[in-house]
Formats: structure tokens, C-alpha cells, sequence
């Protein structure tokens, strides 16, 4: 059953979607054998174009702004993430298990964001608060664009 969002933050959980979607495709990617170097300018390709943008609007907007334990535990989490997706971008020595170790770490980390930081922010904040989010996210925010050409989870 999905998980009932606050209107304001909506745009945020939206992104989500395409993460799980993300730590998916690496999935299917690492169980069909699909060379690593395709796997990883997909990883390269997926930062750049959105996890980069996302992970500085959520700290911008919801983690810095505040001070709870959950956003820091979110702001922990972006830091792991970002040094393991820099160590995949900068080594072509990286494993298979690296691979999954990102797209689990990912995946871990939306589920924390959906079912257990956002819903803390939704009674923390005031709606006042959650609606000037709610325009900053209407000003800057953009939809991505989920298409990259090498469909290496769909075919070999």
C-alpha cells in the first residue's frame, strides 16, 4: 500500500521512485553478467543527472534547516553513499559486490527516508513550513528525465 506524503514533499518521495528503480537496474544488471564498465557510466550517468541534485535538495531543504537525529542519520547516509559512488566512478578495479553494496545502501537508505524520516518531518514541521518547501521545491525542482540509451538491465 502506498505511503500517504504531504503534498509538499510529494516531488521528493516522487524521486525515490527512480532511485529503487535505479538500485533495480544494477541489480538485473550484475545478475546478467553485463560488463561493469556499461553498469558503471550508468552509476556516472545517474549521479550527475539526479541523485547529485536530489541529495542537495534534501539537505538544503529538510536536513540542515533542522535539527532532528533522522535528518542527521539522512546526512550520514548521503555521505556513504557519495563516497562509495565516487569510489565506483574514479577505480575500474571495482567488483560486482561493490555494485550491490551501492544499489543496497541506496535502497536501505530511501526506505529510512519514506517510512521513517519523512513521516517524523511531516509532524515535526509546521504546515507553514512544509508549504514554503513546498515552493522551493515548485521553483527549482526538476522531473527526471529517466532516459538513459544502454538498457543493459532489459538486454545484454
Amino acid at each position: 500500500m502506498p505511503i500517504k506524503r504531504n503534498s509538499n514533499i510529494v516531488a521528493l518521495s516522487k524521486d525515490h521512485h527512480f532511485g529503487l528503480l535505479f538500485c533495480w537496474k544494477i541489480t538485473e544488471g550484475i545478475k546478467k553478467n553485463i560488463p561493469l564498465h556499461r553498469i558503471k557510466s550508468y552509476v556516472e550517468f545517474f549521479w550527475k543527472n539526479h541523485l547529485a541534485v536530489h541529495f542537495k535538495e534534501e539537505e538544503e531543504l529538510l536536513f540542515d534547516p533542522i535539527n532532528d537525529p533522522f535528518c542527521d542519520k539522512a546526512k550520514e547516509d548521503h555521505q556513504i553513499i557519495r563516497k562509495e559512488i565516487e569510489k565506483i566512478m574514479n577505480n575500474e578495479e571495482r567488483g560486482k559486490h561493490d555494485y550491490l553494496h551501492l544499489a543496497q545502501l541506496i535502497n536501505q537508505h530511501i526506505r529510512f527516508e519514506e517510512r521513517v524520516l519523512f513521516p517524523n518531518l511531516e509532524l515535526l514541521l509546521s504546515e507553514q513550513k512544509l508549504e514554503e518547501i513546498g515552493r522551493r521545491l515548485a521553483q527549482f525542482h526538476t522531473v527526471y528525465k529517466d532516459d538513459y540509451a544502454d538498457e543493459f538491465w532489459i538486454k545484454a
